[in-house]
């Protein structure tokens, strides 16, 4: 049977270095062969009728030890989470540390974690803002009510500074392997987009006046920007309880066509996050 080492790294990263006895390779790896030779055809054999013999010579060790890997290591990941009652907030990196035949493996698995949010000071940091807008607002002589700011304005200005602030000032660290897999999955998009109308990497950065490494820094700032801002309205919208009700989902669908109305019934997960994400600033802005 494998064991396990959980090490708990900085900015909510779980690292488990698992050791997986020969035996049980051995084992896995005759799963893996007779799942093969089940969906083996040749000529004269019906599927799944190739005798081992023939099999062993026309399966290849490598696609046997690819499928060994598809079907264990998935498996053991699973049973730890569940044991060590772990959040995964994305896709694992898996590495074979030592993978040699008739020999113990050895694999890490690195994964990111939910970060935990301590919300103590929420109230102090916005108290602090609105003491320092009341200021800014106070009427002066010669100030006429059309220049100052309407509400709907002044809410935004406001929200703006609270948000920054929370950025700030609010503890929440973001994994890494988290911000490196959007990192990813936007310079992939951005390499997308560039071919599309006709330019190279190197005209696109030269027209920003950014080197590879300065697009990058950017793409990352934004990246934790965004996740640790989305995790701390998460945070106080779980502490403070709010919801979203039916008949406030109701309200958006009631002037929606009947064909528009079915469509957003069915991603109404998508439209209460929103929702909810809507009635925590309106919980900020009025706290």
């Amino acid at each position: 049977m494998y064991s396990y080492k959980k090490n708990l790294l900085p900015k909510n990263t779980v690292e488990l270095i698992v050791d997986i006895p020969k035996e049980e390779i051995k084992n896995a790896y005759q799963k893996a062969f007779l799942s093969l030779q089940k969906e083996l055809t040749l000529p004269g054999f019906r599927k799944g009728s190739v005798p081992k013999e023939l099999a062993e010579k026309n399966i290849k060790k490598e696609k046997v030890y690819e499928k060994l890997i598809a079907d264990l290591i998935p498996k053991i990941y699973e049973e730890i989470i569940k044991k060590e009652n772990l959040t995964p907030l994305s896709l694992p990196k898996i590495e074979l540390l030592k993978a040699k035949e008739e020999e113990d493996w050895q694999i890490k698995i690195t994964l990111a974690q939910k970060p935990t949010v301590d919300l103590k000071n929420l109230k102090p940091i916005i108290q602090k803002i609105k003491a320092e807008q009341k200021k800014e607002d106070i009427w002066v002589p010669g100030k006429t009510q059309e220049e100052k700011e309407n509400q709907e304005v002044k809410n935004q200005k406001l929200l703006n500074l609270i948000l920054n602030a929370l950025l700030k000032e609010i503890p929440c660290e973001i994994s890494d392997l988290l911000i490196e897999e959007e990192l990813n999955h936007r310079l992939t998009s951005l390499l997308d987009d560039i071919k599309k109308i006709g330019l190279t990497v190197d005209a696109y950065l030269k027209s920003k006046n950014l080197t590879v490494e300065q697009l990058k820094e950017q793409y990352r700032k934004e990246i934790e920007e965004t996740y640790k801002l989305e995790f701390i309205l998460l945070a106080i919208a779980d502490n403070e309880n709010i919801t979203v009700e039916k008949q406030d989902l109701e309200k958006i669908f009631v002037n929606l066509s009947p064909e528009e109305r079915k469509k957003a019934k069915e991603n109404s997960y998508f439209y209460a996050s929103i929702l909810r994400k809507q009635k925590t600033l309106d919980f900020l802005i009025n706290l």
